[in-house]
């Protein structure tokens, strides 16, 4: 009889390793004898399994979203090439390079700042920096056009202060244009960009500072030749999510009247009735996502930077003249202002001033529930396929559990409109597949048992944000040391006892970190809410949507208050952890 290849659980022998996945399942159907051997070594059958699934499961909607593409009528796409396409394309790329440029300069400017000088209110204004990804870019648009529109208190001022009695006697830059988007998106996206520069000059080493000062570098030149090209590969990662949270937008772009990718998707499924003609959009939509994740590779490739693996001396922040001092500090305050301080003023308002406390009754307390349900269900789903993930690939250094770990991080870089685009076939044919198996079984029909319930908004959530879990408990297991893995190994214990009694308990910082983080994106995300949502339900988000869609959304105070304040927590709590990290660890 054949008998298994004895190896360690972290390196298969090569004897061991497939050609792919479709020789692996031959060779278990014919030679059932051998199923262990043709395994991933050192994890059970059944998380395989559940791996593959969740990679299946993330690759569905992308698979049926070009199958749809190809399927829907050529004349649409040469009407949507002509009409639709030229202006998306290019209010999308004028969007998406404002933002760049925007978060870019404030994001590294205020983490140098912070981090290199001493000012007044230094302390306090690196923690108050990051709040602003508390508060949605929808939210923040609404709340802009309320303040800045011809009708808002900004305008009335100045025409009252002036005389001008009509908006045609004067100039006003319009709240309601790319660049009143650029600014709302680049209010609320900069700390992405901020967090990344600030985690990477916290930890560069005195040593070449003072070497670049010795050599006659004054500080923009030290900030220029030094500390930013170290930084490179931490800011293409903050500004790829800077760009990929603008991209998946809905809300704010089509209040401030930019017709985005994503808003034309929007547009032409529900406006003009053409699921085929949304779905080439949404194939074009890909291909630009694709390009920003070359980007952020490309602007992290061969950029490797190896320090001492002793604890090096920490650059200390020098102190600024008076007068540099206080514009420091107002560089870093408009920020917060502009980002947080201005959207949470009028929201605390709007809910005094009119009394909005009491719309705390019984339909209110069913939209919280119904978000919270969703958001709680979506995290635990998410939490449990990413520890069966991420313990599947930490067992066994294979391709098969590798592949399932980079595809289940695919998800977050698809935007939520095409996402819910792309779930529309697969959740069709799960549901007919259960209406036929019914019918059989009983002669009577099922109806929309997913696309009908908020099972299908959960999976969506769930392919969304498993990325954010995966990562998340990736970077905690990987500072879990082998030896404490190897001893319980040593002492007999199974793949099963090793998760649930060693790694489980050693990731409850990691998992308490991602639950909080999905929980959170969760409870904001609108777009695949808005086309996945069963009828006559209403989240947080949503209820805020319709509010300013009607005109009214001081009405939604309320509801964006409360998931402005949810997302408060999580943020302070990231920062501070960050914080102690980043000063804790080596920079090596």
């Amino acid at each position: 009889m054949h008998r298994p290849i004895e190896t360690s659980p972290r390196a298969p022998g090569r004897g061991e390793r497939v050609s792919g996945v479709a020789h692996m399942i031959s060779t278990a159907l014919t030679r059932p004898r051998i199923w262990r051997t043709t395994l991933p070594r050192g994890v059970p059958a059944w998380a395989v399994a559940v791996a593959v699934a969740v990679a299946g499961l993330v690759v569905a909607p992308l698979v049926s979203l070009v199958l749809t593409a190809l399927s829907a009528d050529l004349s649409g796409w040469a009407r949507l090439a002509a009409d639709v396409l030229p202006v998306a394309l290019m209010e999308t790329a004028s969007l998406l390079l404002g933002v760049a440029v925007v978060t870019g300069v404030v994001g590294i400017g205020t983490a140098w700042l912070v981090t290199a000088h001493c000012f007044p209110g230094r302390r306090v204004l690196a923690w108050l920096l990051p709040l602003p990804l508390a508060v949605p870019a929808y939210i923040t648009a609404y709340i802009y056009v309320e303040i800045f529109d011809a009708a808002g208190p900004v305008q009335m001022a100045l025409r009252g202060w002036l005389g001008f009695r009509s908006r045609g006697e004067y100039w006003f830059p319009e709240i309601r244009s790319l660049g009143g988007c650029i600014l709302v998106m680049s209010a609320v996206l900069y700390p992405y960009v901020y967090l990344s520069a600030r985690a990477m000059f916290l930890t560069q080493s005195a040593c070449m500072m003072e070497v670049a000062r010795t050599l006659g570098a004054g500080r923009f030149e030290l900030f220029r030749t030094v500390a930013l090209p170290l930084a490179r590969p931490a800011l293409a990662v903050g500004l790829s999510l800077a760009l990929l949270e603008a991209l998946n937008d809905i809300g704010a772009s089509e209040y401030l009247g930019v017709r985005t990718l994503t808003v034309s998707i929007y547009t032409t499924w529900l406006n003009r009735g053409s699921l085929g003609g949304a779905a080439q959009i949404a194939c074009v939509m890909l291909v630009v996502v694709l390009g920003l994740i070359w980007l952020e590779r490309h602007g992290r490739a061969d950029r490797r930077y190896g320090l001492s693996t002793r604890r090096p001396r920490v650059a200390q922040p020098t102190p600024l003249t008076p007068g540099g001092g206080l514009l420091a500090a107002l560089a870093c305050a408009i920020p917060v202002a502009l980002g947080f301080g201005l959207p949470f003023g009028f929201l605390v308002r709007e809910i005094m001033s009119r009394g909005l406390v009491a719309q705390i009754d019984a339909a209110f307390l069913r939209h919280l529930g119904t978000t919270v349900g969703l958001a709680f269900a979506a995290t635990l789903a998410a939490l449990a396929l990413a520890v069966v993930v991420v313990t599947a690939a930490r067992f066994a250094r294979h391709r098969l559990t590798e592949a399932t770990r980079a595809i289940a991080g695919v998800g977050y870089a698809v935007p939520g409109t095409v996402l819910a685009l792309g779930l529309l076939g697969p959740l069709v044919t799960f549901d007919e597949g259960l209406n036929a198996v019914w019918r059989w079984a009983t002669g009577g029909r099922l109806g929309l048992v997913v696309m009908g319930s908020a099972a299908g908004l959960v999976i969506a959530y769930v392919i969304r944000f498993l990325p954010i879990a995966t990562g998340s408990l990736g970077a905690g297991l990987d500072r879990v040391s082998a030896g404490i893995e190897d001893a319980a190994r040593t002492l007999g214990a199974r793949p099963r006892e090793l998760v649930m009694r060693v790694q489980l308990p050693l990731l409850r910082p990691a998992l308490a970190s991602a639950g909080l983080l999905v929980f959170v994106d969760t409870l904001k995300e609108l777009p695949a809410t808005l086309l996945l949502r069963p009828l006559n339900v209403e989240t947080l988000a949503t209820l805020v949507y319709g509010h300013a869609s009607r005109g009214a959304f001081e009405d939604g105070a309320l509801a964006a208050m409360v998931i402005v304040l949810v997302g408060l927590w999580p943020v302070m709590r990231l920062t501070r952890g960050a914080e102690a990290r980043m000063r804790a660890a080596p920079a090596g």
